[in-house]
């Protein structure tokens, strides 16, 4: 299976998948966090429209769109992100990446204005449920993908990435996509 993740610099999923044998890639604005040769650093939106020789676009595309100007957790700011236009941006590439010429698509991101804004999320996901101890909301808005069905549920259910400390990498360690997700995406997708 061809497998684009787009908006994913950490390698997180695309190296679930390859260890499951697909041929998957990720594109970002950001270089490989893992250094991989398996990444497009550029524009992702040219890359969903991708076509080879053969005529075949991408199989699956898992997409995590920046949350920064759609996330609830920001909605304090959201006046000043309507007004010059950063929001209206953001909900054009999130309906940009939904409407990818690809059968199989889930666009992830935290609880956001995606859902009054695009659509409703088909599922909304916990770290917990996936082997993690850790409480973050994650909604899943899918085309021709089932919902992902918990693999590991776990107690200890904490609140880390919210209580992060301010910093500059802050936005980076709250974006990685915990390594359970990841392995039930391509477990269950692949």
């Amino acid at each position: 299976m061809r497998v684009l993740v787009a908006c994913e610099y950490s390698g997180r999923v695309r190296e679930a998948f390859r260890k499951r044998g697909h041929d998957a890639w990720s594109c970002d604005l950001l270089e490989s966090e893992d250094g991989s040769e398996f990444h497009y650093q550029r524009d992702v939106i040219p890359i969903t429209r991708y076509m080879d020789v053969l005529k075949n676009y991408w199989d699956l595309i898992i997409a995590h769109p920046p949350c920064t100007d759609l996330a609830v957790s920001g909605a304090r700011h959201f006046a000043e992100k309507i007004a010059d236009g950063r929001q209206e941006r953001a909900l054009n590439f999130v309906h940009k990446l939904m409407n990818s010429p690809c059968n199989k698509i889930c666009i992830e991101n935290p609880i956001s204005v995606i859902s009054s804004k695009i659509r409703k999320p088909d599922q909304i996901i916990q770290p917990w449920q996936f082997g993690h101890g850790e409480t973050k909301a994650t909604c899943l808005w899918l085309k021709g993908l089932p919902k992902l069905v918990p693999t590991n549920i776990v107690e200890g259910r904490s609140d880390r990435i919210h209580k992060m400390p301010p910093g500059p990498n802050r936005w980076k360690e709250r974006s990685r996509t915990y390594q359970g997700i990841a392995d039930a995406m391509a477990e269950q997708w692949g």
